[in-house]
């Protein structure tokens, strides 16, 4: 998952009274009536790091703290200009205040997502565009965040193919500039009570964030509400600046714990299932002492007030619209992470681009006294209108797959193949399932009386079990959980998942096991895994970087392999002593080197020949069953009835992705839904048993 950074320059470092300039008060600050600028050079130090950790450069770890940073830059500015307006007039002027972040923040945006449709029009694949063009109206509509955090799972595309993943924080900025006027209007008569409903909701965000990173990580990623309190940091430093500015007492002591915090924080923090969490407690507090502290005289004030970090800073919110979308067309494009020297010049055109955009776009929009409000809100409802239906045409027409010849369109085609309706999921409030989501297969009358419990290749799989369940006229439910072998007494340790993750396997097939012991109408059990995986404790081709190891107190030590049969059958024997039937799916072949999209991206741009595509998707029966025998062990001394899945994919001599012209393989190893449909005779023995 990628950090991006927020709306990163909400208001300049000019504090010119707004009673007195107008819309220049766009600048303001609180406190003072001096440019801050070094406030524009810690905005360079947050933009900096953000880039630079995009990019890969060594060093910056933990660059993406920038996005904190700004959210108490941001939570600074804005809450002083509307607690100094509210102090002084006793209302909001909200009219006043949202034409600004229009005219702030709009025009740039819009030039950057034009240009990003432009340029996907050409490169992106349908599957990539179409998702591209989701991401466009989620962000014109301030619900990136949202989108994404909606999208984050297992076979979610990866971050660095998401081109509109950035405006997730754009959109927890909107939402903001949303909630805290609506906080001011509700409190607005009584002063005491308006500042401790800030301090309640900066309260209660923070614990709230806290809890729900161990808990829900991507919900305390992404979404406002558990970021709220460090965009509240800021309001409050702001109304304090105001309220008390004696109680603030200069040193420039605060200013180096303050540099040093952040520093540290960019090189130091971890991303992760940790983050944000208290870790991300370290910029917010650094950029505190550094704001707070800012107007002291000293050395750390004068370096971020130099004319090089404040130019930077100045153009900061561009060089956030251009870094991401430079690095992400370019890395889809060539398929591969740059060198040293390449990323040097891809960090240069973002800066070029960012440039040419404060100063062609930016700049003159703030500073065009003539140019109206009505006549701003004209053209921003008119960009968005076009922005919104260009993007709505390329998503109905699933990314333009026309674009592309018929030999790339049979690989595109399986690129995209993967997205199922989980309309008939949920999680279960009640009952033995309570805590696990339940989806629910096969006719909606009549109690499920089959499972289905595997990992992701559950998923793969969904609509062809679907499609077999209505055929037999037999409901179901399916549990699936990725990289979670549906076996009892068993842990785990991934690569690809998280401590918490892994720790949620055992406990989700420790409860299924005393669930099935409670619910003696599921009659039936189906188990479905990536046995090979299991089996080897890595992955192959394609996917090799992946590992898993297995343990298990109950079994003791002894090899994977010989681990994974003695657990496959000794759950299936406590099942089938439940007086239960149990049938296990033999894994399709894996084919090792093969991947859907990175076939067809290739195809598409002319780097891979038909030819070599092909072979690229084949293997031999020999390879594929080298390959298997870990897991075919297991599946054999298992006791259970084998569906025998091979059949659908291979001859005598060969495996091929490819089955009549159609893409039959998402990865090495899960399958599309063409192909789970076309294959859904296999499951049949179990949709069709006559239950007593």
């Amino acid at each position: 998952m990628t950090r991006a950074l927020p709306e990163d320059d909400p208001e300049t470092a000019d504090v010119t009274p707004p009673e007195a300039s107008g819309m220049a008060s766009d600048g303001m600050t609180p406190g003072g009536t001096a440019h801050r600028a070094e406030i524009d050079g810690l905005r360079a130090i947050a933009v900096l790091a953000v880039v630079f950790y995009h990019f890969g450069v060594p060093g910056f770890g933990g660059g993406f703290v920038g996005v904190d940073i700004f959210f108490v830059i941001s939570g600074f500015l804005i809450g002083g200009i509307l607690w100094r307006e509210h102090q002084a007039t006793g209302r909001l002027a909200l009219g006043a205040f949202y034409m600004r972040r229009i005219r702030r923040l709009a025009p740039a945006y819009f030039v950057m997502a034009f240009a990003v449709l432009a340029i996907g029009s050409l490169i992106l694949l349908p599957s990539d565009f179409r998702e591209t063009a989701k991401g466009v109206i989620a962000a014109t509509v301030y619900l990136s965040n949202i989108l994404f955090f909606r999208q984050a799972g297992y076979f979610d595309g990866a971050a660095e193919e998401k081109i509109m993943l950035h405006s997730w924080s754009l959109s927890v900025e909107e939402q903001f500039y949303i909630f805290l006027p609506l906080v001011f209007l509700l409190f607005a008569r009584n002063r005491t009570v308006l500042m401790a409903a800030l301090g309640g909701c900066f309260a209660l965000s923070l614990i709230s964030s806290v809890v729900m990173t161990f808990q829900a990580h991507t919900a305390a990623f992404y979404l406002f509400p558990f970021r709220a309190w460090e965009l509240l940091a800021g309001v409050g430093l702001a109304i304090l600046t105001i309220e008390k500015p004696d109680l603030w007492r200069p040193h420039q002591a605060l200013s180096w714990a303050g540099l040093a915090l952040v520093l540290a924080s960019v090189v130091l923090v971890q991303p992760g299932a940790a983050f944000p969490g208290l870790q991300v407690i370290l910029p917010v507090l650094g950029t505190v002492l550094l704001i707070g502290n800012g107007t002291q005289n000293n050395l750390v004030n004068s370096a971020l007030s130099q004319r090089v970090p404040v130019l930077i800073g100045l153009m900061s919110y561009s060089l956030y619209l251009w870094h991401w979308p430079v690095f992400t067309l370019t890395t889809y494009l060539q398929e591969r992470y740059a060198g040293p020297a390449e990323t040097a010049l891809w960090i240069a055109i973002s800066f070029v681009l960012a440039g040419l955009s404060w100063r062609f776009v930016e700049q003159p929009v703030r500073r065009a006294t003539g140019l109206s409000n009505w006549a701003l809100l004209a053209a921003v409802v008119a960009a968005s209108a076009s922005a919104l239906m260009l993007s709505w045409a390329v998503y109905k027409t699933d990314g333009l797959p026309q674009r592309f010849d018929r030999q790339a369109q049979v690989h595109i085609a399986a690129t995209g193949d993967f997205i199922q309706d989980f309309s008939r999921c949920a999680v279960a409030d009640t009952g033995p399932f309570a805590g696990l989501e339940l989806c629910r297969i096969g006719p909606d009358y009549g109690a499920p009386n089959l499972l289905i419990w595997g990992d992701s290749h559950v998923r793969a799989y969904f609509e062809g079990l679907d499609q077999a369940a209505h055929e037999a006229n037999r409901a179901g439910l399916v549990i699936w959980r990725a990289g979670c072998a549906p076996l009892f007494d068993i842990r785990k340790q991934e690569s690809a998942a998280t401590r918490a993750q892994d720790a949620a396997c055992g406990a989700a097939n420790a409860q299924i096991r005393q669930a099935l012991a409670m619910s003696p109408d599921l009659r039936d059990v189906l188990l479905i895994g990536r046995w090979s995986y299991y089996a080897s404790g890595k992955g192959v081709g394609s996917d090799a970087h992946n590992s898993i190891r297995l343990s298990s107190e109950r079994f003791g030590v002894m090899t994977q392999d010989a681990l994974l049969a003695k657990a496959l059958q000794a759950t299936v024997t406590e099942i089938a002593l439940q007086d239960r039937a149990v049938y296990v799916l033999r894994q399709p072949p894996e084919i090792a080197h093969y991947n859907a999209p990175k076939v067809a991206r290739a195809l598409a741009h002319g780097r891979l020949s038909e030819q070599l595509a092909r072979r690229i998707g084949q293997i031999t029966v020999t390879d594929a069953t080298r390959r298997a025998a870990g897991g075919e062990m297991a599946l054999a001394r298992s006791g259970a009835r084998i569906l025998d899945s091979w059949r659908w994919f291979c001859d005598p001599f060969l495996c091929d992705a490819v089955q009549n012209g159609v893409g039959q393989f998402f990865d090495n190893n899960h399958v599309t839904n063409a192909a789970a449909r076309r294959m859904r005779e296999v499951f049949y023995p179990a949709m069709l048993r006559q239950v007593p």
